[in-house]
């Protein structure tokens, strides 16, 4: 009896582990693969499932989430530039086709990037660098349906593409920041151009306008020199002082006038030529004798108009015409 318990110890340890061993958890978005000694058996969605030891195994689980797989590629484009591009490619495996998922593909990684490599050095090679970029989503319709078309069969569904980045050659995108500054210093300097020019016309104006009332203020300031000067020689006129000599004594007084302004500033580089004590009355009897002398010339230059009969006005007389007869007399000549 004792033998015998000694022998169903072992036996019940090992039948344990052979009930533990049928049961398996297949987690969420996850189907395990069943089979019966090598052989496809059946396919167990998420939660506990049971299978038969020794005689079924789990060949593997599939993930049925959404996955991601980047691919670098590097190709050359129409204009001879070397570029590389990433391309993320969003896959799914179909639920019903996880047979052809688990069976058919040993590595559907490998086989996504082979079929992103052929259909982008196909599509790129015939576009300039510039239309890469801004054609972006054409190459990445391109692939999403080069793919759908090859890897639907195997059970997985590509659910989008995206070109995530174009990365051109260091000297080339060099050159292009180049080009992009000199664009934009070119419309900065128009800029800086149209300003300037607008600020000259706006001065232009403003110095114009700036003369204009200038030469009105001189023209004022004259009239008003002109009138002050007309009514200091009348005054001077009610005292007995003739026209030439009241216009002598103003300029004298004028000009001394000038020499106090000169002698009240004290920067001032004016020099006065010619300046001497005796300047002003030297000046006075100039004037005096100049304009005695131009009366002269004008009274002597009247005599001998008149004398040849310059400036007389002849009237031709004219002939009263002969008194018309009456009605029915005669004319006697």
């Amino acid at each position: 009896m004792g033998g015998f318990l000694i022998l169903m110890v072992p036996i019940g340890i090992v039948l344990f582990f052979l009930m533990l061993s049928s049961f398996f958890i297949v987690r969420q978005q996850t189907a395990a693969v069943v089979e019966n000694f090598g052989r496809f058996s059946s396919i167990r969605n998420s939660g506990l499932q049971f299978k038969i030891p020794v005689v079924q195994r789990i060949a593997g689980r599939i993930n049925l989430k959404i996955q991601q797989l980047d691919v670098l590629v590097e190709t050359k484009t129409k204009d001879d530039v070397f570029v590389r591009l990433k391309i993320s490619v969003q896959f799914q495996v179909i639920k019903d086709k996880v047979y052809d998922a688990f069976y058919k593909l040993e590595n559907p990684h490998d086989q996504i990037t082979s079929y992103v490599f052929d259909v982008v050095r196909a599509e790129v090679p015939k576009m300039k660098l510039d239309d890469v970029f801004e054609r972006k989503d054409d190459i990445a319709i391109a692939v999403k349906q080069e793919l759908n078309d090859a890897m639907i069969n195997y059970g997985y569904d590509i659910i989008k593409t995206l070109v995530t980045d174009i990365d051109p050659d260091v000297q080339v995108k060099a050159a292009m920041n180049r080009i992009n500054a000199a664009e934009r210093e070119k419309v900065a300097a128009e800029y800086e151009a149209e300003a300037e020019r607008i600020k000259i016309v706006a001065k232009a104006r403003a110095e114009a306008e700036s003369k204009r009332l200038q030469g009105q203020g001189i023209a004022d300031q004259r009239r008003e020199i002109a009138r002050g000067l007309e009514e200091s020689v009348d005054v001077l006129n009610n005292v007995g002082i003739n026209s030439q000599e009241a216009s002598a004594l103003i300029v004298v007084t004028q000009h001394y006038d000038t020499l106090q302004s000169i002698g009240e500033e004290t920067n001032t580089n004016l020099i006065l030529l010619p300046n001497s004590p005796q300047g002003g009355s030297n000046m006075l009897n100039d004037m005096i004798a100049s304009f005695v002398a131009s009366n002269q010339i004008g009274e002597q230059m009247r005599k001998e108009n008149e004398a040849k009969g310059i400036g007389k006005t002849t009237r031709k007389k004219r002939t009263p015409p002969p008194p018309r007869a009456a009605e029915g007399d005669d004319l006697k000549y």
